[in-house]
């Protein structure tokens, strides 16, 4: 059966907190949608992840950094990035005056 949804329908998110939403797995992929609102990586937390990450930012906007080089990214709609695996990144912060709605994919390189 064919599964339908919308990006921008997301599910409300408390100011502070992030919603994950899986849209989709197969065999070492995993799609998820994330809204944010007005959120940040936990202080002195950084991600660490075994897979790639591609990330799109629908709507909102957000700033992402980088451990090693030091950079920070601003995102606003249309933008995306490509995570490594390995990469120690984190959320600084994302838009307070609405929901960031962002696509991410995982998947593993061979």
């Amino acid at each position: 059966m064919i599964v339908r949804g919308r990006l921008g329908e997301a599910s409300a998110v408390e100011r502070g907190r992030e919603r994950f939403d899986e849209l989709a797995r197969g065999e070492g992929v995993r799609v998820e949608r994330i809204v944010s609102l007005a959120a940040a990586s936990a202080p002195g937390h950084w991600d660490d992840q075994e897979t790639e990450e591609w990330v799109l930012l629908v709507s909102g906007a957000a700033r992402l950094e980088e451990e090693d080089p030091p950079r920070t990214l601003e995102l606003a709609p249309g933008d995306w990035v490509r995570i490594p695996a390995g990469c120690r990144h984190r959320v600084a912060w994302t838009a307070e005056d609405g929901p960031t709605v962002w696509v991410a994919v995982h998947y593993r390189i061979r």
